[in-house]
């Protein structure tokens, strides 16, 4: 119950000062996290005794499950078109090099991790966090076309890694295990069965919102709630019969909106009012993680959460980028601001949940830990001034440069 008090009292005096926050470099990620890690010395007894791991585990599911969910029903295609091909770009060819160079790298710096483990621990880091990047996407500054981009790279790459991680993981049991029976089954439970749930609910429970709707049935006080309803609907059957419950609530959030139009409007406002809360309670909780494990931190284990957030990520992004006539300075500026935060650190907690007892296991959840820690505040604190310097760039840019293209509201 102290965690709980502590939070609160945080959370609350959070909210007096929030407007006043905003427009400095604490970002709520920082400040939770802060918050956490100041937590752990002053209460050693109370962590060692009442730290509870499937607690933690629980909120950062639920967090991950209302994200995906939102992120995915709010996916504005006509939005994609007007803003070119630079999300498809840095979904496609930037996420695949990033997942293919940060396995080469995890292979360098740890080369006791198997090939599979160390595609685990690159899938594990490849999403990015909107999130930790919100002052970037909400800065008037900075050209539209490239806070979109940004925005829709976070809010889809985390549902497109899992199917990577999943993957890695089942190859890595397969291989402990000497089969590939096993490989084949997991698969099928946890993709098949994923997109199959996702689907279903998606579609069935949008076309049941959108007739409800037309006739007047819902009121006000429970559009919100209705919506919110599908993914956590996700989780429950996907427990059940074993499916993917992160793929679930991401196909469900793409298909929701085949029958009903609001449902990305109703889920965003939520997520943004009491979704917000389960976030930040994660970030609380990973501050004193940060902290617990402490002494097991490394050089090497540090070398990796740089080269994580800056070669793993830049290199891909610049290649992805080429022929579209972005300028250095936007192609560094994108390449940078891709923080790591809440994907990386529940998609961590669902690969140690599974319990493959991989050699490699303590090295991919420190090098997570790390980086995911380095990213909240390395990114928080620049924030501000990359945008100060990047605006400057762009404004000697001519007017027909890519970057100042309209986009289409």
């Amino acid at each position: 119950m102290i965690y709980l008090a502590i939070f609160v009292v945080l959370l609350f005096g959070y909210a007096l000062v929030s407007r006043r926050l905003e427009q400095t470099v604490l970002t709520a990620p920082i400040v939770f996290t802060l918050a956490g890690m100041i937590m752990f010395p002053a209460l050693p007894t109370i962590l060692e005794m009442g730290f509870n791991a499937n607690v933690f585990l629980r909120l950062a599911e639920i967090g991950l499950v209302l994200l995906l969910f939102t992120d995915a029903s709010r996916t504005d295609f006509k939005l994609l078109r007007s803003i070119g091909n630079l999300p498809i770009r840095l979904l496609s060819t930037g996420m695949l090099l990033t997942i293919f160079l940060g396995t080469v790298v995890a292979r360098l710096v740890f080369p006791d991790l198997s090939l599979w483990e160390a595609g685990i621990l690159a899938a594990i880091l490849a999403p990015t966090d909107a999130g930790l990047g919100q002052v970037i996407v909400n800065s008037p500054r900075l050209p539209t076309r490239i806070r979109q981009a940004l925005n829709v790279e976070a809010g889809l790459n985390d549902g497109l890694s899992v199917p990577f991680l999943l993957f890695f993981m089942a190859l890595a049991d397969a291989k402990i295990e000497g089969g590939s029976a096993s490989l084949a089954k997991f698969i099928w439970q946890q993709l098949g069965y994923g997109l199959l749930v996702g689907a279903t609910i998606g579609l069935a429970g949008g076309w049941l919102l959108g007739w409800a709707r037309r006739r007047e049935w819902v009121s006000e006080s429970f559009r919100q709630v209705g919506v919110v309803a599908l993914p956590l609907l996700c989780l429950v059957i996907s427990e059940i019969v074993g499916a993917s419950m992160f793929i679930a609530a991401f196909v469900a959030g793409l298909s929701v909106q085949v029958g009903s139009n609001d449902a990305g409007k109703d889920s965003v406002e939520f997520t943004e009012e009491w979704g917000q809360l389960f976030n930040l309670a994660v970030f609380f909780l990973f501050g004193v993680l940060v902290l617990k494990d402490w002494p097991q931190y490394s050089m090497t284990i540090v070398l990796y959460a740089v080269l994580s957030l800056t070669v793993v990520r830049m290199i891909p992004v610049a290649l992805a980028l080429m022929g579209t006539g972005l300028s250095p300075a936007s192609v560094v500026f994108m390449g940078w601001f891709g923080p790591r935060g809440l994907a990386s650190i529940v998609l961590g907690l669902v690969y140690l949940e599974q319990g493959l007892y991989l050699p490699g296991e303590s090295t991919t959840r420190l090098a997570v830990i790390v980086t995911v820690a380095l990213s909240i505040f390395a990114h928080g604190f620049s924030a501000m001034p990359g945008i100060n310097l990047y605006a400057r760039k762009i404004a000697a840019l001519g007017p027909d440069a890519p970057e100042h293209q309209e986009v289409a509201a």
